[in-house]
């Protein structure tokens, strides 16, 4: 499939979640994008149209623990960013989100983010 369709499959995928998932001030939505080679999460409140926690591979809190480790895995790292998002989130008094999947399948590296923010005390 080309890469092309492959982009616009997904997004199909994502405005259908995103019709019936949307962030309060309550429960904000933990939205994960992937690319090949990084992952990111934020935390949005949808109603105020703010993202609340933001966390990704890029960081400079993880760029150093995937470097002084050797090489890690992505299942690793994105289990490193759900640890640091679940913080974050934590510290500006965020406990229960609505998990956003964006558009990707609940397996692997999104799978891997999901149950660390859980492990980090977000409820979804």
């Amino acid at each position: 499939m080309p890469k092309a369709m492959r982009k616009s499959r997904r997004q199909m995928r994502h405005k259908r979640v995103r019709r019936k998932i949307t962030g309060s001030a309550e429960r904000p939505r933990l939205a994960v994008f992937r690319s090949l080679n990084h992952i990111y999460a934020q935390v949005i409140d949808d109603s105020a149209g703010r993202t609340l926690a933001a966390a990704s591979s890029l960081d400079p809190e993880i760029k150093e623990r995937v470097n002084g480790e050797g090489e890690m895995s992505k299942s690793g790292v994105a289990t490193l960013v759900g640890a640091l998002i679940a913080r974050r989130a934590a510290d500006k008094g965020v406990s229960g989100v609505v998990f956003d999947r964006g558009g990707f399948k609940y397996h692997g590296r999104t799978k891997a983010l999901a149950d660390a923010a859980r492990e980090g005390g977000l409820v979804f």
